[in-house]
């Protein structure tokens, strides 16, 4: 009986050696060192000062009643938690408010991409009619009135001018020191072997093996995002990117951009349109349940996890949250 149990333990320590000899190199997942920005926008502190109070104004909205913070909650992962966003009953392709975390890497926003930069993106909630539906002139006008912004706006820009402008450079500014904070994936990779579970690793094997989950192929960086465009077969009718290309482009139709993994909320909901909850659920689909039709992504192949490797999966996964951002709400200018 000893000479059995010898042989299990041993046997056990073998694979478990040559699991771990098979790990993709971490050192590719590694966080940047600084955030990046536009030489027509550089980040200082001033502006992105500034930034954070337009973006938790109210005023921002014709109705004076919400604010991107509204959306883009720092209590909800800088998102809001519902299925569909706020006020967007009865329009059609209404879709999931994304997390606005780590957009400064970003190089198309929007679920179809159609912003290129976060400068271009605060002008579309602000002027969408079913979110702040505002007009830009009318805002500016409204800020002007306003004598408590001037001197934010003097310290951010030299003069206190307020401008479209000068209103999304700040807006960008403040999104791009929105940052995950420190991981325990992140320690690992800077080689703390005691930051994540065996499990974790051993899901972080069969996230990038290209013979099992292969989620890898689409969530690649440090953020675990492609920054592409596919279609995953959810039976939606909004076509996303395919609404932005022409209609030849056959794999962009039904195309949304990849979402990032980092600081997901535990239940969802997750994909465009919020329509999975829970991570089990989310595999489900991408295991057997993608509707097969011509813009399918050729990376969506089916795939078998057992129950062991699911649940490795979901620890891997859950290792990449740094925790809420905490920032909190600044005074309103008067």
């Amino acid at each position: 009986m000893f000479r059995n149990w010898v042989l299990i333990v041993s046997t056990l320590m073998v694979a478990n050696t040559a699991w771990s000899a098979n790990l993709p190199p971490r050192e590719k997942f590694k966080r940047p060192d600084s955030i990046p920005a536009p030489l027509s926008n550089p980040l200082t502190l001033e502006k992105a000062t500034l930034g954070k109070t337009l973006f938790f104004d109210q005023r921002l909205s014709r109705s004076g009643g919400m604010a991107c913070a509204t959306c883009h909650s720092p209590d909800q992962r800088w998102s809001d938690g519902r299925t569909l966003p706020l006020q967007a009953e009865g329009v059609s392709n209404a879709r999931r408010t994304p997390t606005v975390l780590n957009s400064a890497w970003l190089s198309a926003l929007m679920w179809d991409g159609r912003a290129s930069t976060l400068e271009a993106q605060a002008v579309l909630p602000i002027t969408t009619a079913h979110e702040m539906n505002f007009d830009l002139a009318s805002l500016v006008s409204r800020l002007q009135q306003i004598q408590g912004y001037r001197p934010l706006f003097t310290q951010a820009f030299g003069d206190d001018s307020i401008s479209q402008q000068r209103i999304t450079q700040a807006l960008a500014s403040f999104q791009r020191t929105l940052v995950s904070n420190i991981a325990p994936f992140d320690r690992w990779v800077a080689g703390d072997e005691e930051a994540i579970s065996e499990s974790a690793k051993r899901g972080f094997a069969v996230f990038n093996d290209k013979n099992k989950a292969n989620c890898v192929a689409c969530h690649s960086s440090w953020r675990f995002t492609d920054d592409s465009f596919h279609d995953i077969g959810l039976p939606s009718k909004d076509l996303g990117r395919g609404a932005k290309v022409p209609a030849q482009v056959t794999l962009m139709q039904h195309a949304f951009k990849t979402p990032s993994l980092r600081d997901l909320s535990i239940e969802g909901p997750y994909m465009h349109d919020g329509s999975i909850r829970g991570l089990k659920t989310v595999i489900k689909h991408y295991k057997s349940e993608a509707i097969q039709r011509e813009s399918l992504s050729k990376d969506m192949q089916k795939f078998e996890l057992s129950d062991l490797e699911e649940s490795d999966l979901i620890a891997f996964i859950q290792s990449l949250d740094g925790g809420a951002l905490k920032v909190q709400a600044p005074v309103m200018p008067e």
